[in-house]
């Protein structure tokens, strides 16, 4: 647990009991503050009922003596319009900041001598596989690592702070936002597509929110960049004109004549004017396609800082198992291959799983993003049939309309059905059914991570039939 001497005897609001939230609350409350906690659903609340921190409405709150309020990072900030929590705390003058916020303050407070090394991941695609990716570098590189943010465990609820220790933290646009004086030593931004503008208003502010990352670096430290697009070519262009933490780009398309970048399956370096092949993934079966390749290479880059040698980094490569939902093998039956990218929740996060793969059996939709399907119609050549769910079907029925074959099968269970059928009899050698939405999950789903494993379970049921056939 982070503790928070500054807060000892202080009055602290907390809004939003999720595990981010009753993290804080945990935090705050064992290092002296008197916490204040609401959260609009009553069975947040209830968690908290036999606690010193018991939920009470805002309304209650000792106004003014509250130090701070932290919100949850899905509370509305800004966009669409402050949520009233938001424009309460600013009516009456008070911070609203979240648990990233915090932490920094706990490890700002540290003598430098103290302080413990820093890595933190964003960008829109890729930064939960890079932040696990870069945790099991430095871990198989002997480190002392602690892995949280927006994967795994709430930041409030990591092992408090060692100058041995590295935390390694994927953030959120959301969570940068309520984020102010965290100094990150090894800065990660992969990349930036249209994503969460109803957040943040449109790309110049989520561009504005990811790049809080680099905020608060100094020379000391390194920013590394993804500049395979647009934003992220602005973003080191910048960084660099600004001249403070070194700036490394990374890519998965380009050679770079400084950094580090893939080509042709293999990792090439250039830090210090000689560029020098780290290895090749070609054994790194949870890190395939060029997205991957690019998350492989800014992690190389983050724990060549932290000391980790190239080769074990590229050994950890090989033996990283993948993530949950993100480009996972669900299984293989008959000759079919099964993918749950559930988490392909934009089009350009599900093109870059379904260019992975040579005969794709698609299956996609739910609630749609602005702009459908339209970052990855030109790159259709490898799908043979895509099968449509939720309230996306009929749209992207028609965007696809003249491109390739589709079915409207509406739920996830015909969808994979479908296309099992459908790669079972086709003539493709290694056929892939690939779950790549390209769409939030809340029209069918509680969440991504349902969507994925209500899919496994489906391809599981599948799996139990076909055995009793046998």
């Amino acid at each position: 647990m982070i503790l928070l001497p500054d807060m000892k005897k202080k009055n602290v609001g907390v809004f939003g009991l999720g595990l981010s939230g009753l993290a804080t609350c945990e935090a705050l409350a064992a290092s002296g503050a008197s916490v204040y906690s609401f959260d609009e659903k009553a069975e947040a609340r209830e968690k908290t009922m036999d606690t010193e921190y018991r939920a009470e409405h805002p309304k209650n709150w000792p106004w003014r003596e509250l130090e701070a309020v932290v919100i949850s990072p899905g509370v509305p900030l800004t966009h669409p319009k402050p949520h009233p929590i938001v424009k309460k705390a600013r009516m009456e003058k008070k911070p609203v900041i979240g648990d990233t916020e915090l932490f920094a303050r706990a490890i700002n407070a540290l003598p430098d001598r103290e302080r413990p090394r820093i890595a933190a991941i964003t960008g829109s695609n890729g930064k939960s596989t890079t932040t696990a990716l870069i945790g099991h570098m430095l871990r198989e590189g002997g480190e002392d690592v602690h892995v949280g943010g927006n994967i795994g465990e709430a930041i409030m609820a990591l092992p408090a702070p060692d100058r041995h220790a590295i935390y390694v933290l994927e953030l959120s646009s959301f969570q940068l936002d309520l984020t102010h004086s965290l100094r990150v030593n090894a800065a990660v931004f992969l990349n930036l597509t249209q994503d969460h503008l109803e957040r943040h208003g449109d790309m110049e502010g989520y561009f504005a929110a990811k790049s809080r990352i680099f905020r608060n670096q100094t020379d000391a430290d390194v920013a590394i960049v993804g500049v395979d697009d647009a934003w992220g070519e602005r973003a080191c262009t910048e960084l660099t004109a600004a001249g403070r933490a070194r700036v490394i780009p990374v890519s998965a398309g380009a050679t770079l004549g400084r950094g580090v970048y893939a080509l042709d399956g293999a990792i090439y370096y250039n830090l210090d004017g000689k560029t020098t092949k780290a290895g090749d993934l070609a054994n790194a079966r949870a890190l395939k396609g060029a997205h991957n390749q690019q998350n492989v290479a800014a992690a190389l880059a983050a724990t060549q800082y932290f000391g980790a040698s190239p080769a074990v980094a590229m050994k950890a490569a090989s033996s990283f198992v993948s993530l949950p939902h993100r480009m996972e093998e669900a299984a293989r039956l008959g000759k079919t291959l099964f993918i749950n990218d559930s988490k392909a929740t934009n089009a350009e996060a599900a093109a870059r799983s379904l260019a992975a793969f040579d005969d794709v059996f698609w299956i996609a939709g739910g609630k749609a993003k602005d702009g459908g399907l339209t970052p990855l119609l030109e790159q259709l050549g490898n799908i043979r049939k895509a099968y449509l769910i939720g309230e996306a079907a009929e749209a992207f029925s028609e965007q696809l309309k003249g491109r390739t074959a589709t079915k409207k099968s509406n739920t996830l269970k015909r969808a994979v059905a479908d296309a099992f059928r459908d790669a079972e009899a086709s003539d493709a050698p290694a056929p892939t059914v690939v779950l790549a939405p390209a769409c939030a999950s809340y029209d069918q789903f509680k969440s991504f991570e349902d969507r994925g494993d209500q899919f496994k379970a489906i391809v599981g049921d599948l799996q139990s039939a076909d055995g009793e056939a046998a």
